[in-house]
C-alpha cells in the first residue's frame, strides 16, 4: 500500500512539474517543437552523439533550427540543432546508458539508450520502458513457480542490477523511463 501512494505521489509530482521546463522555437510567426527524437552516432565519429528531430514515424526533420533544452542523464544541456541535428558535446568514453529527455508544452519525451563502443563506433540501441520491467518481472515469475531456481534467480537479479548500475542506469533514471512509458500509454 505504501508502494502504491508512493508511486501515485511520484507521478503526480512528476505531471504537475511537467511544464516547468516547456520550450519552443519561432521561426517567422511559426512555433516549432520537438516531438520526437532519434539518438545516432555523429556523422564525424568523435565519439561524440546527435540528437536529431524527428516526426511520429521517426522521418528526421531537417527544416529545424534553433537551441532547445534537454536532459542529458539528469544534466541539463542546452543544445543548438541545425537542420534537424544536435552534437551532444560530451564524448562517451566506454559502452553506457544514455537517458535523453526533453520537455515542452506538448508534453515530455524521455528515451533511454545503451551506447554499445566498439573501437571508435558507437552504436545506440534504444531500451523500452517494457524491457527494464518485464524482465526481472519474469525472472522473479520464474523463481516463484520453480523453488529450486530461486538462487540462480537472485544471482540473475544481483548481476543484472550491478551490470545496470555500473554502466550508468540509476534507480531514478529506471523510474523515470518506466513512468515515461506509462504516461505514453495513456
Amino acid at each position: 500500500m505504501r508502494l502504491i501512494k508512493l508511486a501515485l505521489f511520484s507521478l503526480s509530482i512528476l505531471l504537475i512539474c511537467e511544464s516547468a521546463y516547456a520550450q519552443s522555437n519561432t521561426i517567422a510567426g511559426a512555433q516549432i517543437t520537438i516531438n520526437n527524437f532519434i539518438v545516432k552516432e555523429n556523422l564525424y565519429k568523435n565519439n561524440q552523439l546527435a540528437i536529431i528531430a524527428a516526426d511520429s514515424v521517426d522521418k528526421p526533420i531537417e527544416n529545424l533550427s534553433g537551441t532547445f533544452k534537454f536532459s542529458i542523464n539528469g544534466f541539463e544541456q542546452e543544445l543548438k540543432f541545425n537542420n534537424g541535428a544536435a552534437v551532444v558535446p560530451q564524448p562517451i568514453s566506454k559502452s553506457t546508458f544514455i537517458y535523453v529527455r526533453h520537455e515542452n508544452e506538448s508534453g515530455n519525451q524521455g528515451k533511454l539508450y545503451y551506447v554499445i563502443k566498439k573501437y571508435d563506433m558507437l552504436n545506440p540501441i534504444k531500451i523500452s520502458w517494457l524491457v527494464l520491467v518485464l524482465v526481472p518481472a519474469l525472472i522473479i515469475l520464474l523463481a516463484m513457480m520453480f523453488r529450486k531456481f530461486i538462487i540462480i534467480a537472485g544471482i540473475l537479479l544481483i548481476v543484472m542490477f550491478y551490470f545496470n548500475t555500473s554502466n550508468g542506469l540509476n534507480i531514478s533514471t529506471f523510474f523515470d523511463t518506466v513512468f515515461d512509458g506509462l504516461k505514453n500509454l495513456f
